[in-house]
């Protein structure tokens, strides 16, 4: 039987013919699409540790794995010669509506039986299911009793989830008849076609091998990245109709191999125009040090020889968080990518906007250390819908301090481009967002697996990951497990040693195969450890004797009403002229009003406001303002001011003389002190002040008693031992016995949702490399009861973005701005990408009832699920929108949200 290229693969943006029918690109071609592609990912974009993952695992020579992987992409979409696919209502169809692929239906051998049509196995499934026979059938490894530890199933499942979900194991019973199970599959006519496409396939890209070795883990996530990769790129329509064949093409053996050549020559310009190519890391050069004791010094004089002795592997850095300490991470990620090969860099912090922060220093480490083109994302929900690129000139604005042009409005034309996208964004070389991205990867949510194969041609910075809570920490040890088994080289950044870093430690050892030995890192400060992704074992380094910044942190408790105690606080800067404070309020409300109030009653300050209720693009100028007026270093004419939220505690490279906060869980006020000048930085704690809503309330009350009317802390050396005892169970002997009574039930509180945190997050992680037992659909297992509120628990407050309108214009700083640009083709449709500069984040719970002002169309696009659209309307200067129980009030100062009653 010869191939019909009447089967259908892509039709959809693919436009219509002179006589109105859809234009469709047959199945064949669209697998050699992919299989070109997939040759030019394999020799390009992976790096060679990735494709050695592979080649040792599969046990054949690299090139022969080459055409093996170039085969086994070009069979991705083989279930699409199914009933249910090629019949789909949707499909493409004559001028008349009737469906094209309906003359297939009269035809002898393409019968079906009934129900067929109806048979709801996706076209990745039915690819799974009846691949796992023909592997078996062509010599790859099989077995009757456990299919999912031998090749011919392993290859199947790996191409079975090229749509981000892998599908459960197939036993020999069903691949053996699959059709039986899903008529859908077909038979007769159906099945043949499945094996001459299957063949021709085989045939063109020289896949003869049959490799006799096994699907590991590692392998399992690199084939699958590249399939993903590949499939995706091979379906972008612009390109596709540039390739589309002529009505009447045959699909004959010398037409294939003819098209093989144009699908090999368009793949390299696929890839090419993704900016993706061409990306390492420079040798590092000497770190110019102040002295020999210096963390930085240390770690430049032992480092590379570890790396060069061992290979790459995980480094952990503990200090109070500074710029030094960022620098010394960079330089051990440029070290480690260096002998690693690696192409890229992902730092990771708690939050967007100590992202936003990090993003100028990160763009400057990456134009010494990378080489060749590198393009930069910023990855957060509250940059962006999708991921908007970060152009180079922002982080330019941010060091220079022109901020004149205001940063994000020039991500708004990129942000369609084709790397902006959900599943795509991490693939770019250097990306600055938050943990959640990584915990996503060990989560089963769709394409966690792509997350693993873009991380595992990188080097990864986590910066503080302490600061996720109990369900980042449980799901942080299981990504360490897959990022030592995956060779990910990572570079960990905390404050201090604990007992969850040495968890981390423990966890990357494991994964890189060492045994369940406990690991430590050294309890003084500054420290740093290393442990080798080859043999799981650690090596502590001799330490550095100098702290990255000694001082002594004066800490005042005060009792009195907050905005008393601020104003008495902030009044000897007034009368001196000159000095730098920053005051921390619970909330962006209480920020405004606190702004408002200093700004009118201490004339002599100049105060300036940030929260993260404002506009995208407000907030980043304004943090980049800070820059200019709170550096070190940087001269000013009078006192300055800066009121915020604790949005900006992990906000890096920013000074102050004078910190105010509210309580707070330790770790919070430390990272809050560390922004302090001098020798001798200064910390007020307004004991009467609220607490934020995500401060665990025992953890506050125990930092109270901690530091009681005040104290001196020597920083950083007595930091672990503050923290010890903030935790420590005889905390409680020194209180009375009601207020001990009182204390041991919120601690019992706090267990209680750790435990329950804990144990879900331990309950909904992916198993790790070495539980899964050759059964990928581990990796997409559906928990009953998953729901998306479930995940926005574990991966931290699900967040909505507020776009303010009137009369269909955008807001900003209390004045209408541009028109709402509309979508050409679909008139009722607006372009996320303008709105990017104009989303203003706010926490799921505040806004909880509001349907907002969208139309149909608006809330149909997936870019924009989780955003709120409201038509605002002036009152007294500013712009306001009453309704469904709440109020919500724009200024030029962010926006504000009242439950009415």
């Amino acid at each position: 039987m010869s191939l019909d290229p009447r089967l259908w693969g892509k039709a959809a943006g693919l436009g219509k013919n002179a006589g109105g029918a859809h234009r469709t690109h047959p199945l064949i071609c669209h697998l050699l699409d992919t299989a070109a592609v997939a040759e030019v990912v394999w020799d390009e974009l992976l790096t060679s540790h990735q494709r050695s993952m592979v080649v040792g695992a599969l046990q054949v020579p690299e090139e022969e794995m080459r055409a093996l992987a170039a085969f086994w992409a070009g069979l991705h979409d083989i279930g699409k010669i199914s009933v249910p696919f090629q019949l789909h209502w949707a499909g493409p169809k004559n001028a008349e509506g009737e469906l094209l692929a309906q003359e297939l239906c009269g035809e002898r051998g393409y019968g079906f039986a009934a129900g067929a049509a109806q048979d709801r196995q996706s076209h990745e499934a039915a690819a799974h299911w009846w691949l796992v026979g023909m592997f078996e059938e062509i010599g790859y490894p099989s077995s009757r009793r456990r299919p999912q530890s031998q090749l011919s199933h392993a290859v199947a499942q790996m191409l079975g989830g090229h749509g981000g979900c892998y599908h459960p194991v197939v036993r020999g019973k069903d691949y053996r008849c699959p059709a039986v199970r899903h008529p859908g599959l077909g038979t007769g006519g159906w099945e043949e076609q499945r094996r001459v496409h299957f063949d021709e396939v085989r045939r063109v890209t020289g896949a003869t091998s049959v490799p006799q070795g096994r699907m590991t883990p590692g392998a399992a996530v690199v084939l699958t990245g590249l399939v993903i990769l590949s499939d995706w790129l091979a379906s972008i329509e612009v390109e596709i109709q540039a390739r589309l064949r002529q009505e009447g093409w045959a699909g004959a053996p010398e037409d294939l191999d003819a098209y093989w050549k144009t699908a090999r020559e368009a793949a390299l310009r696929l890839v090419q125009k993704t900016g993706l190519l061409g990306t390492g890391f420079t040798r590092p050069d000497p770190v110019q040090c102040g002295g020999e004791t210096s963390l930085l010094a240390s770690m430049e004089g032992q480092l590379p020889d570890l790396v060069t002795e061992h290979g790459p592997g995980l480094v952990v850095v503990t200090s109070s968080p500074s710029e030094e300490r960022t620098e010394a991470a960079l330089r051990a990620a440029a070290a480690l990518g260096h002998a690693a090969g690696a192409r890229g860099l992902f730092y990771a912090l708690p939050t967007g906007s100590s992202a936003d922060s990090h993003m100028a220093q990160v763009h400057a480490f990456a134009e010494r250390a990378l080489t060749g083109p590198w393009r930069s994302l910023l990855l957060h929900s509250s940059s962006r819908l999708k991921p908007a690129e970060a152009a180079r000139q922002w982080a330019q604005a941010r060091a220079a301090g022109d901020v004149s042009a205001e940063p994000g409005e020039e991500w708004a034309p990129a942000a369609n481009s084709w790397l902006n996208s959900h599943h795509r964004a991490l693939l770019a070389a250097l990306g600055t967002g938050t943990v959640d991205e990584l915990l996503q990867a060990v989560m089963p949510v769709k394409f966690n697996v792509m997350r693993l194969f873009a991380f595992s041609g990188k080097v990864v910075v986590v910066d503080e990951a302490y600061a996720r809570g109990a369900w980042g920490q449980k799901l942080m040890l299981r990504f360490m497990e897959w990022a030592a088994a995956l060779r990910i080289p990572v570079v960990l950044a905390a404050l201090s040693a604990d007992k969850s870093v040495d968890a981390m430690l423990a966890a990357y050892h494991r994964g890189a195969g060492g045994g369940g030995e406990p690991m430590v890192q050294p309890r003084r400060l500054p420290a740093w450890s290393f442990v080798d992704a080859h043999s799981g074992r650690g090596h502590v380094p001799r330490q550095p004797a100098g702290a990255v910044r000694a001082s002594t942190l004066s800490v005042r408790v005060l009792d009195g009403a907050p905005d008393d105690e601020i104003q008495a606080a902030l009044v000897p800067l007034a009368e001196a002229g000159s000095g730098r404070a920053v005051v921390y309020r619970p909330t962006p409300a209480d920020a405004i009003a606190t702004f408002c109030q200093l700004s009118q009653d201490l004339p002599g300050l100049d105060v300036s406001l940030v929260h993260e209720q404002m506009h995208n693009k407000d907030r980043w100028r304004r943090l980049a303002a800070c820059r200019d007026t709170f550096s070190p270093g940087v001269g000013i004419g009078g006192p300055s001011v800066l009121v915020t939220t604790p949005m900006l505690e992990h906000v890096r490279g920013l000074r102050f003389d004078l910190v105010v906060s509210g309580p707070a869980p330790l770790a919070g006020l430390l990272a809050r002190a560390a922004q302090g000048a001098g020798d001798r930085p200064r910390l007020v704690v307004l004991k009467a002040d609220s607490t934020s809503e995500l401060d665990d309330v025992a953890l506050v009350r125990r930092t109270g008693m901690v530091l009681g009317a005040g104290r001196t802390i020597s920083m950083p050396q007595d930091v672990p031992l503050l923290l010890d005892e903030v935790y420590a169970d005889e905390l409680v002997d020194r209180m009375g016995e009601a207020a001990a009574r009182e204390l041991q039930q919120l601690d019992n509180r706090r267990t209680v949702r750790e435990r329950r945190a804990t144990g879900t997050a331990g309950w909904l992680q992916v198993p790790g490399p070495r539980e899964l037992d050759g059964d990928l659909g581990l990796l997409s297992r559906d928990h009953p009861g998953m729901e998306p509120e479930l995940l926005s628990c574990v991966l931290g407050e699900e967040m909505v973005h507020v776009v303010c309108l009137y009369q269909g214009c955008l807001l900003e700083d209390g004045v209408l701005k541009e028109k709402l640009a509309l979508d050409s083709k679909r008139k009722r449709r607006p372009k996320p990408g303008q709105l990017v500069p104009y989303l203003i984040p706010v926490p799921q719970r505040l806004v909880e009832g509001v349907a907002g002002d969208a139309n149909s169309d608006w809330r149909g696009m997936a870019a924009l699920k989780n955003v709120l659209r409201l038509n605002m309307a002036p009152e007294d200067g500013t712009w306001v929108r009453t309704g469904e129980g709440h109020r919500f009030r724009l200024s030029e100062l962010g926006l504000t949200v009242d439950q009415l009653p």
